[in-house]
């Protein structure tokens, strides 16, 4: 039966409507997407398949493109417009952490760098520059490894941090493994860089580790 013919409380365009997107399963908001089905099978159809076939919304956009691209209902311009709307989800979760804004929520920041490292295959190194008003300077990606480590070097860190005029940092990198527990290297580095920003008057207010689905902060442990 077309999507047509069903209760219009049941379509998922009405229903996100009517009820908000977050009131859709992963299926609904996949189908809306993808606007019509293939033969024989509605969008919510080819949806629910496609969910299966790669285990979930999270691994169909963190796929390959080969893999996308070949998959029923999908193609390159699909796969193209998946990457489109997951780099603006990250973008508009990036805003909140434009330079000039102040740093006032935790959880907003914890998000964001999910959002940009947890699915990530190599290990990145990335830093958030603040000012004595806890306002956000930049947000930069320093080093990049790779599945198993990243080489970072605390001079370039105090280097930009100098740079920018930063009062505050904190310092953030990804767990390919998807375990967000910090590793003895981990707490090491912290205290070197920590150490090395002591030198010249600029705080090290946290280093949190992100994992699958969590984040660690040194600072809340009582590491720092």
């Amino acid at each position: 039966m077309p999507i047509t013919d069903w209760p219009q409380t049941e379509r998922p365009r009405e229903k996100l409507i009517a009820r908000g997107a977050q009131a859709l399963s992963d299926a609904e908001l996949l189908a809306i997407f993808l606007r019509t089905g293939v033969a024989g099978k509605t969008a919510v159809d080819v949806a629910r398949e496609l969910l299966a076939h790669f285990g979930g919304l999270r691994e169909l956009l963190a796929a390959d493109s080969k893999l996308v691209c070949e998959a029923p209902g999908l193609g390159a311009a699909k796969y193209a417009q998946l990457q489109a709307a997951l780099e603006m989800g990250r973008r508009y979760l990036g805003e909140k952490l434009a330079r000039g804004s102040t740093l006032t929520s935790p959880h907003d920041t914890r998000v964001y760098l999910q959002a940009c490292l947890r699915d990530r295959p190599y290990e990145v190194f990335c830093c958030l520059f603040l000012d004595n008003r806890h306002r956000v300077l930049a947000f930069e990606e320093l080093f990049r490894g790779t599945l198993n480590g990243t080489a970072v070097y605390p001079r370039e860190i105090v280097k930009r941090a100098l740079a920018l005029n930063a009062a505050a940092v904190i310092l953030a990198h990804n767990h390919p493994s998807g375990v967000a527990e910090p590793s003895r290297a981990d707490e090491l580095l912290t205290t070197r860089v920590r150490e090395t920003l002591d030198l010249v008057e600029i705080r090290l207010l946290d280093h949190l580790v992100v994992g699958d689905g969590e984040i660690v902060s040194f600072s809340e442990r009582g590491l720092l």
